[in-house]
């Protein structure tokens, strides 16, 4: 009996233990990490002056995915002035909803 209690004990541990470092690991999604906006937006800015243009948007792409490119570039490019800041580049956030209520 007392070794069945033990088990039990050394179980109930060993899965709060497990339970508490999963916890504490950042959520990412599985297999892909999530690129900082600011250093693509940089590395895409090719000629520096702090604004994308279609060109540089587009980039190398051909074809179905440039024109897809495209489309997004327009749906991003909120004040319609033909490029994108970083704040225009860059995803909103999107907000958590509050589950403890």
């Amino acid at each position: 009996m007392s070794k069945l209690i033990c088990a039990v004990i050394a179980a109930a541990f060993i899965m709060s233990a497990t339970l508490a470092s999963a916890s504490a690991a950042p959520e990412k999604e599985e297999g892909k990490k999530k690129r900082d906006p600011a250093v693509a937006f940089k590395k895409m800015d090719k000629d520096k002056n702090g604004s994308l243009s279609v060109e540089e948007f587009v980039g190398k792409r051909e074809g179905e995915k440039a024109e897809k490119a495209k489309k997004s570039f327009g749906k991003r490019d909120k004040n319609s002035d033909g490029k994108l800041s970083l704040e225009e580049f860059a995803p909103k956030k999107k907000k958590k909803k509050d589950n403890d209520k």
